[in-house]
């Protein structure tokens, strides 16, 4: 009876080993990330354990909020300065003056602050309405990707305000993270 039970272990644990290998396959073949190894975030064993587990709990939740504000933040900024790189100068002659002006005073903060500059590229100081101003004052270079301008005013309007409450550390009601969602997939559907 136990050999039984050793045995039926083993194959389990050869079948899980089988399937493993498939599926490292087809995210080869493929290119794609299935997320079966996801790593292991060690959090720092000092401080995080002297928060409450509420608190916890709820930085647990919304770091995925922030995960997707943050891919979605970066990606529109990658999306401009492609876009705009064929322009020489494209920061000086084609941003609107308020938007360089707000860049400007972001990065005197925080060189006098004494911290880290963040980037050496003034579209990363961006605030997300910031993104939506350059891309609109900039519709003939963007209309190949952007057919609709009153479509970016809604959708870039809807992101920032669920922004605030994902930057400003407050957790998101359920209808929010999937409005959240469905403002993500309003904003790829721009680009079809």
């Amino acid at each position: 009876m136990m050999e039984k039970k050793e045995n039926l272990i083993k194959l389990f644990g050869v079948t899980n080993q089988i399937a493993e290998l498939d599926l490292k396959r087809i995210e080869d073949k493929y290119k794609i990330d299935l997320g079966r190894n996801k790593k292991i975030v060690r959090k720092d064993n000092v401080y995080y354990p002297q928060f409450d587990l509420a608190v916890r709990n709820e930085a647990s939740q919304m770091a995925k909020s922030y995960e997707i504000f943050y891919c979605l933040e970066k990606t529109i900024r990658k999306m401009i300065s492609e876009k705009m790189s064929t322009i020489e100068d494209w920061w000086s002659k084609k941003v609107p003056q308020q938007v360089k002006d707000e860049v400007k005073k972001r990065i005197k903060q925080e060189s006098d602050a004494g911290v880290t500059i963040r980037s050496d590229d003034e579209i990363d100081y961006t605030t997300f309405g910031e993104l939506s101003i350059i891309i609109k004052s900039n519709a003939d270079i963007f209309g190949d990707i952007f057919t609709n301008p009153n479509g970016i005013d809604r959708v870039m309007s809807n992101l920032n305000t669920l922004r605030s409450p994902i930057a400003h550390c407050s957790k998101l009601a359920e209808d929010e993270e999937l409005r959240l969602q469905l403002s993500v997939r309003d904003w790829f559907r721009l680009m079809e």
